[in-house]
């Protein structure tokens, strides 16, 4: 099987072709390699992927271009599309908002108008768990009323499972939109929480804590999340008129996906302190614009239709974490 995987230097992206590639299929991967945190981190990745060989091809190319995402991929053959390609980040969208309406709305259309075009079997993309915005009923279902982002990254990720739903209807795509739920691990995203504290408290640096410690966070680690993906890769929704996860009667399912555990920051911080064997100095700020206290992810949907079952705890993840980041920094 052939696959298109956009964001194929990001973190869950890269890690996603990595499994592919590692059971024999083909991928084609794309990534416009952006500075919004370290290229050199992107290019390490890619260099991995290259290794692995000729059944991985890469384009760096910025898919929000509709022209240039059909040149490059004019010769490129592929029976379904893994969309992670986004621009990510809650915070970075508060003051860089037409960064997100390019990427994330214009370049998720793009996607969408390839698949259509190229009639692919199944298109699996990346929501978020931001959608849920001010919902205050833990844990957060699929069901739920998401109409309140408290973020334009947010929004952007609602806005894109709507037009999702839309490709779905007029023109049977089948595609599944997955919210995930802070996604850690081996070659991590330097932007989040547990690689700013790790590389601080290494460092010997205060960490900032925001929401006073306050906040609790499903933390999912990177290789259950590629378990999931795969297997929505592998097991596109049918058009049988059937209600899905999410409400739809089109192909079209929205899976929650998590650790189905909610956990303190501060215990998150302690393995993390454990780990590096030296305890942190905190400085405790309030929660920041556009983040949530809470998240909670109920992954009774995707349980139930394709078996999802995470295996990693934190306890467990956090650890390995710290290891990767000593070992790839050399500290």
């Amino acid at each position: 099987m052939a696959i298109l995987v956009t964001g194929a230097a990001g973190f869950i992206g890269f890690n996603v072709a990595r499994r592919l590639l590692e059971r024999g299929d083909e991928v084609v991967g794309i990534d416009n390699l952006n500075d919004y945190y370290s290229t050199a981190l992107k290019q390490d990745r890619l260099a991995e992927l290259a290794r692995m060989g000729e059944r991985f091809r890469f384009h760096r190319l910025d898919f929000s271009d509709g022209r240039k995402l059909e040149e490059a991929l004019g010769n490129e053959a592929f029976d379904r599309i893994v969309h992670l390609g986004a621009q990510a980040g809650v915070r970075y969208s508060i003051d860089h908002p037409q960064v997100y309406a390019q990427s994330n709305l214009v370049g998720h259309l793009n996607m969408l108008e390839l698949a259509r075009h190229r009639a692919v079997a199944n298109l699996v993309y990346a929501s978020s768990s931001s959608v849920y915005g001010g919902n205050d009923t833990l844990p957060f279902r699929v069901e739920d009323r998401v109409d309140h982002p408290l973020s334009l990254y947010a929004a952007t990720k609602k806005a894109d499972e709507l037009m999702s739903e839309t490709y779905a209807h007029l023109y049977r795509l089948p595609q599944t939109g997955l919210r995930f739920f802070t996604v850690y691990g081996p070659w991590g995203r330097p932007d989040m929480a547990m690689w700013l504290f790790t590389k601080a408290i290494l460092e010997g640096r205060p960490i900032d804590v925001f929401g006073e410690g306050n906040m609790r966070r499903d933390f999912t680690y990177i290789d259950d999340i590629v378990t999931g993906i795969v297997a929505c890769l592998d097991n596109p929704p049918p058009d049988d008129g059937a209600e899905k996860a999410g409400g739809s009667t089109s192909p079209h399912r929205l899976y929650n996906i998590g650790n189905n555990k909610s956990e303190e920051l501060t215990r998150m911080i302690g393995l993390i302190e454990a780990a590096c064997g030296r305890e942190a100095e905190k400085r405790l700020l309030p929660i920041q614009p556009g983040d949530v206290r809470d998240t909670y992810a109920d992954i009774s949907a995707i349980q139930r239709d394709l078996g999802f079952a995470p295996a990693t705890s934190i306890d467990e993840g956090v650890p390995r974490f710290v290891q990767w980041y000593r070992d790839y920094h050399r500290v």
